[in-house]
């Protein structure tokens, strides 16, 4: 087991949805498998009224508890701490709660318009040595995410940043580099003269709910594939990296994206498109005349030479027909000996963890291996925020977006939002509660003669 080093967490925005519903949910389970040193600390912090007893009553009431003994020590680390962080006294009360022999981790769980004033905040006060942990969405365009990264640097090197994208945190994703890189059995045919396409959906059967006013500004393009969907896409399509050290995987990463065509607006609107769900302009906290897209679909092309004429077809929406998140890699058949066949790849992220082989045999035949990734694995499966949290407890940044990939997925995104931004662009189509999105959507795989997947 790796070794438990000390830590005393700042959770800001410690009342919000995704502390509550997540980050405790996750820090318990940790705390609760040994995972966590036995005086590390959870130092909640948020705007409203509030002490360590009022907060872990809030915690009793709102989160399931396993076990009562493990439940109730857990409780003991933490602590709360009601401030304005408006006020630079805020932040030096805060560095003082910081014991000064322990590593202090600043964990950001707030709007973004609050990444800069609280990591100015904690440097000011005293804790430039703290992690950085910054939640998506880091801006809402490239030059937002330029903006917010510049100034964050000014005051934390890159090493201390953590940038989260809960998607690298799911086992099954990690698992795609040895599937990969290790295995003689797939590396040789990774490519465009063996690859047919690519297809990566992300699909909820929930609509907005009550995130509405936040849903409204954002959309599906910067909510899921600008960063869930493009990391998908790099673990599937980048080159073999150096080394597995940090450094070399994102350097990987980041030559892919630079692949990436980067889209002129009359090809946004031949290989992106939009649709939003019937009933979402009714949605609380929606305006009634909203433009802004549940589903998105889009083309993938990149420049690459391993990828030369391949596909990639990227799609994420809700009010979907099934819940999931999948990989599949369409292999293209071998000249015709015995009737056309050819094989297919699916990695599954959810609702299970699998990776399934179909391979055909000819004649129409074909068989399916599934290897059920959760059932093989002699350890207990954690969840992707309990990964990513002791990522930074442990000091590794490799699950962790770097700075210029993140730009670079910003890069290639941008212009297809400011061309959705047009007036003279093609409104969203509005599809079916319980469809698999836009009908217009089709035309990006039947242009090549593929089909989206499941059908």
């Amino acid at each position: 087991m790796l070794p438990r080093p000390d830590f005393d967490l700042l959770l800001f925005g410690a009342s919000g949805d995704l502390a509550l519903r997540k980050l405790f949910p996750a820090l318990y389970r940790a705390h609760a498998h040994g995972l966590l040193h036995p005086d590390a600390r959870i130092i909640g912090i948020g705007r409203s009224a509030g002490n360590d007893h009022s907060f872990r009553q809030r915690l009793n009431e709102t989160l399931a508890r396993e076990d009562g003994h493990a439940w109730d020590a857990f409780l003991r680390r933490v602590h709360y701490i009601s401030a304005d962080l408006s006020q630079t006294d805020a932040f030096s009360a805060l560095a003082q709660t910081v014991r000064p022999d322990v590593q202090p981790i600043a964990y950001l769980s707030t709007a973004p318009d609050l990444f800069v004033p609280v990591c100015r905040g904690l440097a000011q006060a005293g804790l430039s040595r703290a992690r950085v942990v910054l939640e998506k969405p880091l801006g809402h365009d490239l030059a937002s995410s330029r903006h917010i990264n510049a100034e964050v640097g000014r005051y934390f090197p890159e090493a201390q940043i953590y940038r989260i994208d809960h998607y690298l945190g799911k086992p099954a994703l990690q698992s795609l580099l040895p599937l990969r890189f290790d295995n003689l059995f797939f590396e040789p045919v990774w490519h465009s003269g063996c690859v047919r396409s690519v297809q990566i959906t992300v699909a909820e059967t929930l609509g907005v709910g009550t995130r509405g006013a936040f849903y409204d500004r954002t959309g599906a393009l910067r909510d899921m594939v600008q960063n869930h969907l493009l990391q998908m896409l790099c673990f599937t399509a980048m080159e073999r990296p150096a080394s597995s050290d940090a450094d070399a995987v994102r350097d990987a990463k980041l030559a892919f994206l630079n692949s990436l065509r980067i889209y002129r607006p009359h090809e946004a609107d031949i290989y992106a498109v939009r649709g939003q769900y019937a009933g979402y302009t009714a949605e609380p906290s929606v305006a009634p005349d909203s433009r802004t897209e549940t589903f998105a679909a889009v083309q993938v092309v990149s420049d690459s030479p391993r990828w030369a004429g391949v596909p990639f077809y990227l799609r994420s929406g809700k009010c979907m027909a099934q819940k999931l998140a999948q990989i599949v890699v369409d292999f293209k058949p071998a000249a015709a000996l015995f009737g056309q066949s050819a094989n297919r790849l699916t990695v599954s992220l959810q609702p299970d963890e699998t990776v399934s082989l179909r391979v055909a045999a000819g004649g129409g035949q074909t068989g399916e291996m599934v290897l059920d990734l959760a059932a093989q694995s002699p350890e207990r499966r954690m969840e992707a925020y309990e990964t990513l949290l002791l990522e930074v407890i442990g000091g590794r940044l490799a699950l962790f977006n770097r700075r210029d990939e993140l730009e670079a997925a910003w890069a290639w995104a941008t212009p297809i939002l400011a061309r959705w931004q047009e007036p003279s662009a093609p409104a969203p189509q509005i599809y079916p509660v319980g469809s698999w999105g836009a009908a217009a959507a089709d035309a990006l795989t039947a242009r090549n003669g593929d089909v989206w997947l499941p059908f």
